[in-house]
């Protein structure tokens, strides 16, 4: 398989598997699609991690397979290729990506799809489709202008340079930085947390910043109130306000 999904301590693990750069074929994406959802529908999934393995994330697309693919090819492809980042980016969990040496063109896509990154120390980033005569197809022009600004998006589209992990601290495209070595087990420890905590209200705090940020903020205002209100009607919410007024604050076990 291209693209395994196992679940450990709560933590479901996307770990994609192509040798040697997990260059992102239609095989791979689709099953990518494949496995998000499911990560999705199961109930002892509460939050995922996105991982390439200990020496790349990901290098971007599978040009030999892109190569042979005319314009009728892709507009019909372009949909599914979108599709299997955007099922990533939907997850309703809290979603890790561990990026530990290039994540390229599709790549740095699919991190940008994570609600949270960990960069080792050499890891680069880069949306180099440009160099070919493209444009991002996986949501790069979209996801990454959101994250760090239009100009700061527009450099890396336009010149399809790559960013260093300290640059990309620096201009909020990762959350942090840590030896290459630790980058899974610091993305792994973050996660698992994250899985010990109320999961409705993880995935209402989820959908109303990334739902917010579509619309104006009246519209965001109410998806919040929504949100908030709903979760009055949760056991986690119960047993996270009994816990607070018999224990003290942060002593709830929501599991």
């Amino acid at each position: 398989m291209t693209v395994t999904l196992e679940v450990d301590q709560g933590v479901g693990i996307l770990r994609l598997d192509r040798p040697p750069m997990n260059a992102l074929d239609i095989a791979t994406q689709d099953r990518l699609r494949e496995l998000a959802e499911e990560a999705t529908a199961r109930d002892d999934v509460r939050t995922v991690l996105v991982h390439g393995g200990e020496k790349v994330f990901a290098a971007g697309a599978d040009i030999k397979e892109m190569q042979v693919m005319d314009h009728a090819a892709m507009i019909a492809r372009s949909r599914a290729l979108q599709d299997s980042f955007t099922a990533v980016a939907r997850i309703p969990k809290p979603v890790v990506a561990a990026v530990t040496g290039y994540a390229l063109g599709g790549g740095c896509e699919l991190a940008l799809c994570a609600d949270f990154r960990i960069a080792g120390e050499r890891a680069k980033f880069g949306q180099p489709e440009i160099l070919l005569g493209l444009i991002p197809g996986a949501g790069g022009t979209q996801r990454l202008a959101r994250l760090v600004g239009p100009s700061r998006a527009k450099d890396m589209i336009f010149t399809g340079r790559q960013v260093r992990a300290e640059e990309a601290l620096s201009i909020g495209l990762v959350d942090r930085v840590v030896p290459d070595g630790e980058v899974y087990a610091q993305a792994h420890a973050w996660a698992a947390a994250l899985a010990t905590g109320p999961a409705l209200a993880l995935r209402a705090a989820k959908e109303s910043v990334d739902a917010g940020l579509e619309t104006d903020l009246d519209t965001g205002l109410t998806i919040e109130r929504n949100w908030f209100s709903a979760l009055f009607a949760t056991e986690d919410r119960e047993t996270g306000m009994r816990s607070f007024i018999e224990e003290g604050p942060g002593k709830a076990k929501f599991r």
